[in-house]
Formats: C-alpha cells, structure tokens, sequence
C-alpha cells in the first residue's frame, strides 16, 4: 500500500511552488560555486604564505595576484585563516544530528523476490525507514513525493537476474547522489540462526575512511542513521579495504567483566563506489560529476579513492 503521504506527488503543483523549488536550487548551487571559489583562492594563500614563510620566490604563475592576496591575508582571523571545508558546514546536512533523517527505501521495477526480500531486511536496518513497491512509479515522481513529506533521503535497490547488484542513495532535497555496486550479499535466512533484529539505534563503526572522497561517502552513509543512545547494544560496521565497502550487522552483551558476546543480524554485503553526483538522482543526466570511478586507467589498480 502507498504512503499517504506519496499521493501528493501525482497532483499539480502551484506555479509558486515550482518556483520556490527552482529558486532553491539556484541558490544551492550558487553557494556550492562560491565555496570551490573559496577554495582555489584559499590554495593560493597557502602557497604564497609557504613561499614567504620560507624565503623563497612567489611562484610565477601568482605574481599578479600577490598584492591583492597580501591584503586579504593582512584582514584574517582566526576563523577566516582556515579552509573554507573545515569553516563552513555542508549546507547538505546543516541539519543532521539534530533530526533524525527520514528514508524511503524502494526498488527497480519488476523485482525478483530475493530482491523484495532484500529490501525488507535493510527496511529493518535503517531506523525511520519506510518500504513502498515500486510498480509502475517513476524517478521524477518519487522523488517529488519524498520532497514533499519531508524525506531526507531516497534509496533505490538494483538487480541482475535476481542477484541484488546495485543501490543508489540520494540525499534531498538538492543531492548528493552516490551509486554503489553491491556483491557477495548474504541474507538474514542464508546466516542460519540470528536473534530478532532489534529496532534500537546503532552505533557505527567506519574503518580506514581516510581520503577527502573516502570522507565524502562516510558523511553519506553516517547520516542515514539517527543519533544513538549510549546504552544501545546494536553495532553497524563500515570498514574499507581497498575501496570495497564491508557492511556487517551485529548486537552484543556483555557476558562478564572482560568478555563480551558478538552476534550477526544480517545481512552482510559489500559495497563499491563508483559515482557520485552533486544533485538528486531524477537530475542525474544534467548534475555535476563530483567524482567519478576510472577502473581502466593504467594507474588505477595502485590508487586508492577512499
């Protein structure tokens, strides 16, 4: 049955409406641009203060630029003299912490059964979570449904001959959008015996997150989950090892004063980022590329992204 909210996404939306939301995103986007500004010019302070710090030359190519940025330097602070990434929160998640998010969890049209099933069990994973069969719904109306209820974010579930291959996680309103590979997913009925899933707020665990892009993704996936509490016995794990993304799903007790319990929920799965998008996923043919996966350069077995 769908959400009472989602009707709302098939009536016609009041000229003002549709203004506000174009109006929003222009300004979004405008601020996104002054930050990348902030940023390139914060680069050549920090070349021209090392190359006067150290007694060397202005490289060339900032001699023009010298005075102007001697002046703005001689105006800092101590909260204007850092990187605009640490001054500045992401105006993404100016909220997060302070509610908790809300997600709307559906599939590719058609889906097979283990791929329904899948679903169910990551409904059950992430707190504030709501299911809906995707039928015959498209991108554009889904994701103007969740606009309009408040949906933080919307995640769409892929498969290939009813392997589940693929999940696409869209922060709203305005992005970003990452798309992931799933492989070697292995479900709660596969595990065997596991406990009843417990509907506590997790703690999470990111392992070996260390790149600005490897930060990136932690932000994304951190802010699917609400604020714990401290004496909550549910712990979802992220650890990273050579860009493949391990999900696991545990709950604990303490058996004594030094020993503890682990037990796995389920599922288990691996993750593999390969894009990511500054926009919601309806805009994913016209959104900026943030970053993107190059697998067939030569160099790109010895890089790692995140």
């Amino acid at each position: 049955t769908p959400p009472p909210y989602y009707s709302c996404s098939h009536q016609q939306k009041k000229p003002s409406m549709l203004r506000r939301n174009a109006r929003e995103r222009k300004e979004y986007l405008y601020r996104k641009q002054l930050q990348a500004s902030e940023r390139e010019t914060f680069q050549k302070k920090k070349k021209i203060r090392e190359a006067l710090s150290a007694g060397k030359p202005v490289p060339t190519e900032l001699r023009e630029l010298e005075a102007n940025v001697r002046r703005e330097m001689s105006l800092e602070d101590d909260r204007t003299a850092v990187a605009p990434d640490e001054r500045d929160i992401d105006d993404e998640y100016r909220r997060a912490g302070e509610e908790d998010p809300k997600i709307f969890l559906t599939t590719c049209r058609d889906p097979s059964s283990r791929l329904v099933q899948f679903a169910k069990e990551l409904k059950l994973v992430f707190p504030n979570c709501q299911r809906m069969n995707r039928g015959a719904y498209v991108i554009k109306d889904l994701v103007a449904g969740c606009r309009a209820s408040g949906v933080t974010d919307l995640i769409v579930l892929h498969e290939t001959r009813g392997r589940p291959d693929g999940m696409v996680i869209s922060h709203l309103p305005y992005g970003p959008t990452a798309f992931f590979g799933i492989s070697n997913c292995v479900m709660r009925h596969d595990l065997g015996d596991v406990p009843t899933m417990s509907l506590a707020f997790p703690h999470l665990v990111f392992t070996n997150f260390s790149t600005k892009i490897g930060e990136r993704f932690m932000s994304i996936l951190k802010y699917l989950f609400p604020v714990p509490k401290p004496d909550s016995r549910r712990v979802v794990s992220f650890t990273n090892k050579e860009d493949q993304i391990s999900f696991r799903h545990h709950v604990y007790k303490k058996e004594g004063h030094n020993q503890v319990e682990l037990r796995e929920l389920g599922p288990r799965f691996e993750l593999r980022p390969y894009q990511l998008l500054l926009g919601s996923v309806e805009m994913a043919a016209h959104a900026d590329t943030e970053w993107s996966l190059r697998p067939y350069m030569n160099t790109s077995r010895k890089r790692k992204h995140l």
